[in-house]
């Protein structure tokens, strides 16, 4: 699987070990070292995965999520690899929160940066569904209520109207609306998102699910469709969603 990749790090020894890594793997890289370049780069040749530092000059890559994430079409859903220094769970959850799908902290492996970049290039190539029953499991059209799951367009729709979803955000709401009215564990939904890592905190799911509230439901506060089940973790359920949550209210 072939990709054009950005990786956006002020370090340039590092930023050339990272290249390296990827194009060993037949990718296509180009490196900027600070933030603004990242973002002129981007919106010049959208990338398939951006590889982003959080410490860097100009614009931090907190920053460069947030820009990317706040505009529209297929740059806001570029998938995010956030690489840090930072160590405390706080820091690493905001640039979930931000928009950022997966991170690694520094010092990290080759071969963990590597496993992290396939993922993200699977999930948001579409190479990557959730487990159902059937013939057609990884290609049908996922409906609960309103609310429609296209793997293979990799497109989410609440009442017809289009919603963005980063890869990680996608990859929860599939495996919730694969099985409706099924509470999931969060070390289950994380074990679907980013695989048996040791590395990731079960508050990431947290983070994602409180992200596509405020994109599917009409009272994020007071969720009718992506409802926590006390105890357990979280279930989608088939309660009216968008207009006709609205309608009903």
């Amino acid at each position: 699987m072939c990709a054009f990749v950005l990786v956006a790090e002020d370090d340039e020894k590092q930023a050339e070990l990272v290249r390296r890594y990827l194009e060993r793997e037949g990718h296509t890289v180009a490196v900027v070292h600070d933030g603004r370049a990242a973002i002129d780069e981007v919106r010049s040749r959208t990338p398939d995965l951006l590889v982003l530092d959080v410490m860097m000059p100009r614009v931090d890559g907190l920053g460069v999520t947030r820009v990317l994430r706040g505009g529209n079409g297929p740059v806001a859903g570029i998938p995010i690899l956030m690489l840090t220094a930072r160590t405390t769970e706080d820091d690493l959850l905001l640039g979930l929160d931000l928009g950022a799908d997966d991170y690694l902290t520094k010092p990290y492996s080759p071969r963990e940066l590597m496993a992290r970049v396939r993922t993200l290039l699977r999930r948001s190539q579409g190479t990557h569904h959730p487990v159902v029953e059937g013939a057609e499991a990884g290609s049908r059209v996922l409906r609960v209520g309103g609310l429609s799951v296209d793997p293979v367009r990799h497109e989410v729709t609440v009442d017809g109207r289009l919603v963005e979803c980063t890869p990680g955000e996608f990859e929860l709401l599939a495996t919730l609306a694969a099985e409706p009215e099924r509470a999931f564990t969060r070390p289950q939904l994380l074990d679907r998102i980013h695989g048996s890592s040791g590395y990731i905190s079960v508050r990431t799911v947290d983070v994602h699910i409180l992200n596509l509230r405020k994109k599917i439901e009409v009272d994020p506060r007071r969720p009718r469709h992506l409802v926590t089940v006390f105890g357990v973790g979280y279930k989608l359920t088939g309660a009216a969603l968008g207009a006709a949550a609205r309608r009903g209210a």
